[in-house]
């Protein structure tokens, strides 16, 4: 949610004539994340969000909108995306794809207790119930193919010690994925992002997930353990707090059982949702890409964390 794309009031509005929203009054850039540029617009019709895609393309943007879509005809509290008077969600903004979302009322929760991470697990499981039946079909785009591909353009800038936890978690990952066990594992579609700054709460209720534009189709349980390994730990360390894990792994039950497979399967999962967002932030802070607003994440967070779950037995 950096800004790489400026987008100015009236270039906004010249756009916007394309949905039923009125005139824009304000536009402010959301200076946080790193993939797309995001502005809180206010317009006549009320206050959304817009997004411009710096990286996914027309084509791969359709299985993110219209999962949105599905999910908020359907009970879940996620951001529903704005079809333009063609009835398209997509459409062409400073030569880009750009879409309008609405905007979630709440705030983040920075330092969440056993009862928040209750909410996030039952929405969580709910979203995955619901998704099951969603016709469209993407696969995760950061998954095991895009990590051995990553790998080789991180892997100078690391130390000795740093390569060889990456050449062996990879390794280790590929085997595992290659598993009976891996195949056995219920699939469908995720978030694959759910960290705190991507869940809003009025309180300690729940008010909705956003940020879906690393969603595919993947196993439901990476999706959990993405989601334990930044909702449930102590961000010091990177050491998991049980009690959080607890209360969202039984509140996500409440809902979705999980399988014997998926019990078993647990912390090579951990592992894999760990090394997933260290290669990514490898990636991102070696090489940045220019924008008008963008602060890389710190990758010593997540090997920190790869290295506390390969340590669990």
């Amino acid at each position: 949610m950096a800004v790489f794309t400026p987008v100015g009031l009236a270039d906004l509005n010249n756009w916007l004539s394309q949905y039923a929203l009125g005139q824009a009054y304000a536009i402010e850039g959301i200076p946080s994340g790193i993939e797309n540029s995001n502005f809180f617009i206010g317009t006549d019709a009320g206050e959304y969000v817009l997004t411009i895609f710096e990286i996914l393309s027309f084509e791969q943007l359709p299985f993110y909108l219209h999962l949105m879509n599905y999910l908020a005809q359907h009970g879940i509290l996620v951001p529903a995306p704005v079809a333009n008077n063609s009835g398209n969600f997509i459409s062409c903004l400073q030569g880009k794809p750009a879409a309008i979302v609405s905007k979630l009322i709440g705030k983040s929760q920075a330092a969440p207790s056993p009862l928040h991470c209750a909410e996030v697990g039952t929405m969580l499981a709910k979203m995955h119930v619901t998704g099951q039946n969603f016709s469209l079909h993407q696969e995760n785009l950061r998954g095991l193919s895009w990590w051995t591909e990553t790998a080789p353009k991180v892997w100078k800038f690391l130390k000795k010690d740093e390569q060889q936890l990456l050449s062996t978690e990879l390794q280790f990952q590929q085997m595992f994925a290659a598993s009976p066990l891996y195949r056995k594992l219920p699939r469908g579609p995720i978030h694959a992002d759910l960290f705190r700054n991507n869940v809003m709460f009025d309180g300690a209720k729940l008010t909705g997930f956003f940020d879906f534009y690393f969603a595919g189709w993947d196993t439901l349980l990476f999706d959990l353990a993405v989601t334990i390994n930044d909702w449930c730990i102590n961000l010091d360390d990177g050491a998991l707090d049980n009690i959080r894990v607890t209360a969202l792994v039984n509140a996500y039950q409440l809902i979705r059982p999980l399988s014997i497979d998926e019990q078993e399967a647990w912390q090579p999962m951990l592992r894999g949702a760990a090394l997933r967002f260290w290669l990514s932030r490898l990636f991102d802070f070696h090489q940045p890409r220019k924008a008008h607003s963008l602060t890389p994440h710190d990758p010593s967070h997540f090997e920190r964390i790869l290295r506390k779950r390969c340590d669990i037995q």
